[in-house]
């Protein structure tokens, strides 16, 4: 059963982008599990001298969730037409360990203004010798809608374009190897 780790780039309790990470989960199929990442905002700032030793008990927890996920699902935020200093942070914390490279990703965005955003991520994500699975990015736009992830999952226009850019992702996923 695929295990997906969700990311949200922001820090607020009520963001459409964390809303809509909690809708994937109504739409996807039997047998998937979702683990949400909830701990942006305790990572420490991204030194490299902190590499060197046992690494911040945060940054391996961040670490080996990462190495555990089949599958990545981030929705960020733009704020000033870039990726959030917090969400940056925690993906320079990602750069020097073996977990990252090659997971499959989707991103998907609760805004579709916030496109500065979504291609600043982009080549992060890439340079970072992530799997960006286009088919699986998607945007739904949810600024100045108060709907809860039940009602997204529901709506039967938000419905098809979640359960399309989630059935993308889970197609990414690579069979174990047998040996």
């Amino acid at each position: 059963m695929p295990l997906v780790l969700t990311l949200c780039g922001s820090l607020r309790a009520a963001s459409s982008n964390r809303t809509l990470l909690r809708a994937t989960e109504f739409v996807a199929p039997k047998g998937v599990v979702f683990e949400h990442y909830e701990s942006l905002g305790e990572l420490p700032h991204f030194n490299p001298d902190l590499e060197t030793g046992p690494l911040p008990a945060s940054v391996a927890e961040l670490r080996a969730r990462i190495g555990r996920a089949d599958a990545i699902l981030i929705s960020c935020p733009e704020y000033a037409r870039g990726i959030p200093g917090s969400f940056k942070n925690a993906l320079n914390w990602l750069v020097g360990g073996h977990e990252f490279p090659d997971k499959p990703i989707a991103l998907f965005n609760a805004s579709p203004r916030a496109s500065d955003a979504q291609a600043a991520l982009r080549l992060v994500l890439t340079t970072m010798s992530g799997r960006v699975i286009d088919e699986s990015s998607i945007a739904i736009p949810l600024l100045s809608k108060s709907r809860d992830a039940e009602a997204i999952a529901a709506d039967p226009d938000m419905r098809p374009i979640l359960e399309r850019g989630l059935a993308a992702l889970l197609a990414a996923i690579e069979p174990p190897q047998s040996d």
